[in-house]
């Protein structure tokens, strides 16, 4: 065992996963380093994922059959790689698109690759929990309205912490203008047809979106680094060109491992994803009747709050376990054996999957109801802030020709941004090149600074400094 191995191991045994990928450790379908004998290349016997006409294309054929696609393909750079193949194949070099605000940094870096002028749809804000609410239909209705020269509409739901927009609705609107409709749905590769009858919202596939991304990693029991992009049939996106741009973006020598492990998954919940996803539930339901004796710590939609709560929610999915505990509540959970996803501002995401263990949450359930009841003076927690982006001054690909500077965050509002700042995860940029840096923005980093949040600024390694145009 190499040392790296080894401090893994330690790093693994040392606490229990409320992060991805989502085999939490226990069920994995295709085995990791013991796979010399077929972690193989492209010949005869094997396939070639990037003509997929044997075995390959057999796998992927069942997993568009899992998950009710048209067509699926197999992913092995991560939902990034279907996010930069997706737009460019819809998007050519140039055009306009219309996207969501909060989307991950792989569709602006599709987005400068591409040299494409974007519209942005900026969600509203929740003001209970400071995260990002649902895509209203009607914003969408009127960008397309506002923007006739758009080529395509990209959107991400559910978003990091669970948040779906009604993706049904929107594809109607996108279609109705002949606009296709590209759902980043990372988080959601467990909102499968099986899903709805244990409780859950059905998925962008079943929404008619035309492509959909999905990191399988994440919520089901796949390798880390495996996604899926689905083609769900019709005029609006070529299959044929998708396959072109994955010949683009994605490695000419793919993991068979790798490949492996997606049609494992796809297996396993073919034969007992009814059995998984009501033990998953039933998991879940038990984690929120606990949660209900809570007096000082707010579950999201849950406990003593729920959906119609947030009406600037469409749906949410309550795989996502978001808690307003912040670093006080983080350091207690590591010391007692538990590592968080995330930790933002006050807010604190846990992940969940079918591969969980009944016991660790019941431990997880009785470690925040002791937590809770030493709160008895705790005053309201602050939602993390999340700032509205500033204005465009200009493409995204024209403020990364710029000339710049590093200069401190203080002194940057006025400036035009030349590099991304973002919180990861999840990734999100919170300021994007081409955009003006606002005093809003400003503020609202220091503030995620102060709460302990690290922000990551491409190129530029100081948080308190910012990389301006010059």
């Amino acid at each position: 065992m190499s040392l790296l191995e080894q401090q893994l191991s330690a790093a693994a045994a040392a606490s229990y996963p409320l992060h991805m990928p989502g085999h939490k450790r226990r069920m994995q379908p295709a085995p990791g380093l013991g796979c010399a004998a077929w972690d193989t290349t492209e010949t005869a016997a094997t396939d070639d994922l990037h003509e997929a006409e044997g075995i390959l294309g057999d796998a992927m054929g069942r997993t568009a059959a899992l998950c009710g696609a048209a067509r699926s393909w197999y992913l092995v750079n991560g939902s990034t790689v279907g996010l930069l193949a997706g737009i460019r194949a819809l998007a050519p070099r140039g055009s306009e698109i219309l996207a969501a605000r909060n989307c991950h940094k792989a569709v602006y870096h599709a987005i400068e690759l591409g040299g494409l002028t974007a519209h942005w749809l900026v969600p509203p804000v929740d003001a209970a929990f400071g995260v990002y609410g649902s895509i209203a239909p009607a914003a969408v209705e009127a960008a397309l309205a506002a923007h006739p020269g758009v080529r395509c509409v990209v959107l991400t739901s559910p978003t990091y912490e669970g948040v779906l927009s009604d993706i049904a609705s929107i594809s109607a609107i996108c279609h109705r203008h002949g606009v296709p409709l590209l759902v980043d749905e990372a988080h959601g590769a467990h909102l499968l047809p099986l899903a709805v009858s244990h409780g859950w919202q059905g998925g962008a596939v079943a929404g008619g979106a035309d492509l959909v991304v999905q990191s399988a990693h994440k919520t089901l029991p796949s390798l880390t680094q495996t996604a899926l992009l689905h083609w769900n049939g019709g005029p609006l996106a070529d299959p044929e060109e998708v396959e072109r741009q994955l010949d683009v973006f994605e490695t000419s020598s793919p993991s068979y491992p790798l490949m492996a492990s997606l049609d494992g998954c796809t297996g396993l919940l073919a034969a007992q994803g009814d059995a998984l996803f009501a033990a998953w539930r039933a998991r879940l339901n038990r984690f929120f009747a606990a949660a209900e004796r809570w007096r000082h710590i707010r579950l999201l939609c849950h406990g003593r709050d729920s959906v119609q709560n947030h009406p600037l929610f469409f749906g949410f999915d309550d795989s996502k376990l978001l808690l307003d505990i912040g670093q006080e509540g983080a350091a207690f959970l590591r010391a007692n054996g538990f590592e968080p996803e995330m930790v933002c501002g006050q807010n604190l995401l846990a992940m969940t999957s079918p591969c969980d263990e009944d016991a660790a949450f019941e431990r997880l359930a009785a470690l925040l109801t002791d937590y809770d009841a030493a709160l008895p003076g705790r005053s309201p927690a602050l939602p993390g802030t999340l700032p509205l982006p500033g204005r465009a001054v200009c493409t995204i690909e024209a403020a990364l020709l710029r000339p710049f500077a590093d200069i401190p965050l203080a002194q940057a509002a006025g400036r035009t941004a030349a590099e991304y700042v973002w919180a990861y995860p999840p990734g999100v940029p919170l300021l994007a090149p081409g955009e003006e840096v606002t005093p809003d923005f400003v503020a609202a980093a220091g503030t995620l600074a102060a709460s302990g949040t690290r922000l990551r600024h491409t190129g530029c390694k100081n948080s308190a400094m910012v990389r301006a145009a010059t």
